[in-house]
């Protein structure tokens, strides 16, 4: 009886463990199907530190030479930045709660001066629109970006302009243990909370093949350096370009392209064989230098008669294929989805889109921008602005610097916007809302990468430019109207 209850035993056992995996994760199965499949861990900077150079290089060849991949980096150069940049809005207030409007303007009339071509960057090659441009290519090309700050007096006369330097100056390589105790990772030291206390940089490019230079480093306090990148995980120290994971299926597609176009235009010449029993009987035209294959010339619109005994055996590729089109578009989808981005505006095809679906495309790409220009103000624009205000008050600004938190805290950010597919439903929205007190004129002009304060400047100034002409004009912008009914949905699709 025993050895019947250790089979009874042995059957509930296996039974439980059968459910056991049956409530377990698929997705954790080692089976055969999974065997390419990775189930190792590694931090972060194990993973970034053999592949970031590899990478960064890589990414820079397919800008170079990858039509879909330029592509990209202008849309995010011409979405992110746009025509004007990201502009700043004063907007302090004297102790009685208006606005200071002599400090207001002084701030924003010499931070318009500093941003000037040759007064911004130390080389003096650069207005600050080139600068944000340069930035967001290098970001989302290299995945990371250096900039220095420096306070240089015979540069321009507030003392301060900024230095873009290349990824590639930050030694991935160097790992080790500082004198002071703190850990170096690829270059970066860091505390025992892991902050960027320096950064160690070649003294030269270490890839400039121009001149001679020594792989020595410089020793650089995270005062005057910004190290700019998009983390993926906690506990990542350096940047990994946004194109790693469309990186591979690029490159397969060009290939795939490069194949197809080979063998369109071999398909196109219409080629064949000449047989013949023998199989050398037939002289043609030319002969190859090994002298064993006969060649025939052939013009268009002739024909030639052959030898005895020889025939003709036609080679007919039909290349491209029926299954291109789709298999490039399937491809495109996956590239474009990996770089955050609509298929239709990555690819330049609009065949297949209509009124609704190019809509929520557009909302998409909008709010991955927005995403990217709110990243770009809090990493690159305000901490500019808040080295170049350190310098520019007290001196070339008559205000009390006592006061820097204050006037600094007051500024506003103005990103570009975008107007809508259907820019008469999108105003009569925004009139609407305005008239019921749900919205106000600030909001509207925020939206459109405007101030309210600059747009009533504008407003007043045409209105006193019209009595100075003795222009007459019905125009009143905040007279009352009649409500405009809001008509906004768009519902009906236009094909």
């Amino acid at each position: 009886m025993a050895w019947y209850n250790n089979i009874l035993k042995s059957r509930k056992l296996q039974t439980k463990t059968i459910y056991a995996k049956q409530r377990s994760y698929s997705g954790a199965s080692r089976d055969r199907f999974f065997t390419d499949f990775s189930s190792t861990s590694s931090s972060p900077d194990s993973e970034i530190q053999p592949n970031i150079r590899i990478l960064r290089a890589r990414a820079r060849e397919l800008a170079r030479n990858d039509s879909y991949v330029s592509r990209y980096l202008n849309l995010m150069i011409s979405n992110v930045v746009g025509k004007s940049g990201i502009r700043i809005s004063s907007k302090a207030r004297t102790d009685s709660g208006n606005l200071d409007m002599d400090a207001n303007q002084q701030i924003e009339k010499a931070w318009k001066e500093w941003c000037k071509r040759g007064v911004c960057t130390v080389d003096g090659r650069m207005s600050f629109l080139d600068c944000q441009k340069l930035f967001i290519e290098t970001l989302y090309r290299d995945g990371e970006v250096l900039i220095l700050h420096r306070q240089v007096k015979d540069v321009n006369k507030f003392g301060y302009a900024i230095r873009f330097i290349e990824a590639d100056r930050l030694d991935e390589d160097y790992n080790d243990i500082a004198a002071n105790g703190n850990q170096i990772k690829m270059g970066v030291e860091v505390d025992s909370h892991d902050r960027p206390i320096a950064y160690y940089l070649f003294k030269d490019h270490p890839y400039d093949t121009l001149y001679s230079h020594k792989r020595e480093h410089d020793r650089v306090p995270k005062e005057e350096l910004m190290h700019i990148f998009l983390a993926n995980r906690p506990e990542q120290t350096r940047g990994i370009s946004p194109i790693a994971t469309s990186m591979a299926n690029i490159k397969m597609l060009n290939g795939y392209l490069e194949a197809e176009i080979v063998a369109a235009r071999v398909g196109s010449s219409k080629m064949g064989f000449f047989t013949s029993p023998e199989g050398n009987s037939y002289v043609g035209d030319d002969t190859a230098e090994d002298g064993y294959a006969p060649v025939m010339n052939a013009s268009a619109g002739t024909f030639e008669q052959l030898p005895s005994g020889m025939s003709f055996q036609s080679f007919d590729p039909s290349h491209p294929s029926t299954a291109f089109e789709s298999f490039t578009k399937s491809v495109l989808r996956s590239i474009a989805s990996g770089l955050n981005i609509s298929y239709h505006s990555l690819s330049n095809d609009l065949t297949s889109v209509n009124y609704s679906s190019i809509r929520q495309g557009a909302l998409e790409d909008r709010a991955a921008y927005q995403i990217s220009q709110q990243f770009m103000i809090e990493h690159m624009i305000e901490p500019i602005f808040k080295q170049w205000f350190l310098m520019a008050i007290g001196s070339e600004l008559k205000l009390p610097p006592e006061k820097f938190d204050k006037f600094f805290n007051s500024t506003n950010y103005i990103a570009r916007e975008w107007d809508w597919i259907d820019p008469q439903k999108e105003i009569n929205a925004k009139i609407a809302g305005l008239q019921n007190g749900i919205t106000t004129y600030s909001d509207i002009a925020s939206s459109q990468g405007r101030d309210a304060e600059e747009l009533m400047e504008m407003h007043q100034k045409e209105k006193q430019l019209m009595e100075q002409y003795g222009i007459k004009s019905a125009y009143q912008p905040f007279g009352q109207k009649q409500p405009v009914p809001a008509e906004i949905d768009g519902s009906k699709d236009e094909e």
